[in-house]
């Protein structure tokens, strides 16, 4: 998952490029649900958390060195706030999404994560008095819908004694978090550029994931085995420093919302690599889940636009 941001668009390349780095950025970030999925029988979800935001950190460090004093006066200034938002936005949100890959499967977690953005608007109404609008909460309800199906692997006597699957109540708490966290960090304004807050961010997040990580080491689940280490450099270079670095530059080129809403290839990207190097496949209640949250994100959007009638 990328980093959201209310950054102004500032083009300076032209647009197909800008998509053409959107787009391999969404399936960079598609390929962390794979990476996880494999190494998950081999290697605790807290390890991975950890070592991926420290090692994503470190590898970005250098490139935002002209910003050092920004960020060294916005840790001076903010310590608690920083490390709060990092905790839920990168540290419980992947450690969580790492968490239920090993009970449910990469497709299935790529569809629920798509359902944040819903969240998103319900969560910014409650914290920032944002309005909702008719519309936007007709939508809300449909893709709560779906993810209620996809949670319930389309079983209605699931939902009635309230029997749901571990993995993807884990996905949906992941979910909650990113979308917690995008309302969090619009509210802070820390006030300095999208990839020095990233990198401010990604050490907040492995700070707050140390405990974890230790817990898990004295359970003794998180051997870095050869698998381990493939999948973690992976998760820490193309499908994290770097991921982060190209939507920076989506961002700086498209502006943030557009951007964003490119989020969605991301699920598509999932189901596909999921199905050519885990040999996963969608089930039917997948595509139902998906079709209702596809409808409750499209339909606000489609009644805004639609021309009024005079």
């Amino acid at each position: 998952m990328a980093h959201p941001d209310e950054a102004k668009a500032a083009p300076g390349e032209s647009l197909p490029i800008a998509y053409a780095t959107a787009i391999l950025g969404w399936l960079l970030s598609a390929g962390v649900y794979i990476a996880a999925k494999w190494a998950a029988p081999e290697m605790g979800p807290w390890a991975l958390c950890f070592w991926r935001l420290l090692l994503a950190c470190a590898i970005l460090l250098p490139i935002v060195h002209r910003h050092y004093g920004a960020i060294i006066a916005l840790l001076r200034a903010r310590p608690l706030e920083v490390l709060l938002v990092g905790a839920i936005g990168l540290t419980l949100c992947q450690g969580m999404i790492y968490t239920g890959l090993h009970f449910t499967n990469a497709t299935t977690a790529g569809i629920i994560m798509a359902l944040s953005p819903v969240m998103t608007m319900v969560i910014a109404r409650i914290v920032l008095g944002e309005p909702l609008g008719l519309w936007k909460a007709i939508g809300a309800l449909l893709a709560l819908a779906g993810m209620l199906v996809i949670v319930a692997h389309g079983d209605l006597g699931a939902l009635k004694g309230l029997q749901f699957s571990a993995g993807e109540l884990w996905i949906v708490g992941s979910a909650f978090c990113w979308g917690l966290y995008t309302v969090l960090l619009r509210r802070a304004r820390f006030g300095i550029p999208l990839l020095p807050t990233v990198v401010v961010l990604l050490g907040a997040g492995a700070l707050a994931a140390l405990p974890f990580y230790l817990c898990e080491l004295t359970g003794g689940g998180s051997a870095l085995n050869a698998n381990g280490l493939l999948a973690l450099a992976y998760l820490a270079g193309p499908g994290g420093a770097l991921m982060y670095y190209l939507y920076n530059r989506s961002v700086e080129a498209l502006g943030a919302g557009r951007a964003s809403m490119l989020l969605y290839l991301q699920t598509v990207f999932v189901a596909l690599l999921a199905y050519l190097l885990l040999g996963e496949s969608l089930h039917d209640y997948d595509i139902w889940g998906a079709a209702f949250i596809v409808a409750g994100l499209v339909l606000p959007v489609v009644i805004k636009q639609r021309p009024e009638v005079v």
